[in-house]
């Protein structure tokens, strides 16, 4: 599935244009009834890729998956409730070449899911662990997940002692600490599947500065407005926002990489490699953050059977 061409030169950027033949080839991605998901969707589908809208409401996910040109299919997934996540991974009988981990809620208000957990960590990065795991005996190529620069902002680590972050909500520092979840959950899970010997990739992904309707959720009315002034005059469009998870997940990558906007602040521009925080490089933090979220979600290694069966 990867090809091997590298960023192209200044005036010849990569782009969807530059997208390999993905005939036979099969796309999960989560969250892909709007916003960056259904661009992802679209241009995957466009080269030849059979994609799987999973999408909390079918309605919505037909309508969008409508609008595709390509082979699609639509199937329900609630990643705020893990009974939802184990329902769609047990639907699943066949092999899945790329999962795109992108479907995301940012500064809510304070809210739990279905299990009680505080709902940005809990849809961001719980529902996504369990969804991965679950589906790994499948997927034969990489898992792409959908992190943000803003991983960097509010504490900067993760608060293992709560991640509900009781008494101490804010919608900012919960987004930026399952962003940061993100970002440690590809890290540790490269590992796992480099040590089982699995030729699958772990990768991860952020738009930079898209406008999409994912800022208009912003709890606070003021942030809503600002970013709203941003989508219209700093942002890049929707189509730019999803090239690099698109890029990551048909270019021929290391395992664990990062990609991002190549242009000011990574806020806009091409794909390309780029850097992370400190706490997001921290393999011991990563670790700490696996074994919480199979504690949390009762969900564990998703290969753990098939390393128990080798000699």
């Amino acid at each position: 599935m990867a090809a091997t061409s590298g960023p192209r030169g200044r005036r010849g950027k990569w782009n969807a244009t530059h997208l390999p033949d993905l005939t036979g080839r099969t796309a999960v991605i989560t969250g892909a009834n709007s916003g960056l998901g259904l661009v992802t969707a679209g241009a995957l589908a466009g080269a030849g890729a059979h994609v799987v809208f999973a999408v909390r409401d079918l309605a919505r996910g037909g309508a969008a998956a409508a609008r595709v040109d390509g082979s699609t299919e639509v199937r329900r997934l609630d990643l705020a409730d893990l009974d939802s996540v184990r329902e769609f991974a047990a639907g699943w009988d066949r092999p899945l070449d790329v999962l795109v981990n992108n479907a995301g809620v940012m500064m809510l208000p304070e809210q739990r899911t279905a299990q009680g957990f505080e709902m940005q960590f809990g849809t961001n990065h719980l529902g996504h662990f369990a969804l991965t795991n679950l589906l790994l005996p499948h997927i034969t190529d990489r898992v792409v997940t959908v992190s943000s620069g803003l991983h960097r902002a509010g504490d900067g680590v993760i608060d293992f002692a709560d991640v509900n972050l009781t008494g101490r909500y804010s919608p900012t520092r919960a987004y930026a600490q399952s962003k940061l979840a993100n970002l440690l959950f590809t890290l540790d899970l490269q590992r796992r599947l480099t040590e089982a010997g699995s030729p699958v990739r772990a990768l991860a992904a952020h738009p930079g500065y898209a406008a999409t309707n994912l800022q208009s959720h912003a709890a606070n009315p003021f942030a809503r407005a600002f970013m709203t002034l941003g989508n219209r005059f700093l942002a890049q469009d929707d189509k730019g926002g999803a090239l690099p998870t698109l890029y990551a997940a048909t270019q021929d990558l290391p395992g664990a990489s990062y990609v991002g906007p190549d242009g000011l602040g990574e806020m806009r521009g091409a794909p390309a490699l780029v850097g992370r925080s400190a706490a997001a490089s921290d393999p011991e933090a990563a670790r700490r953050l696996w074994t919480l979220s199979e504690e949390l979600t009762g969900v564990t290694w998703g290969l753990a059977q098939a390393e128990a069966g080798r000699p």
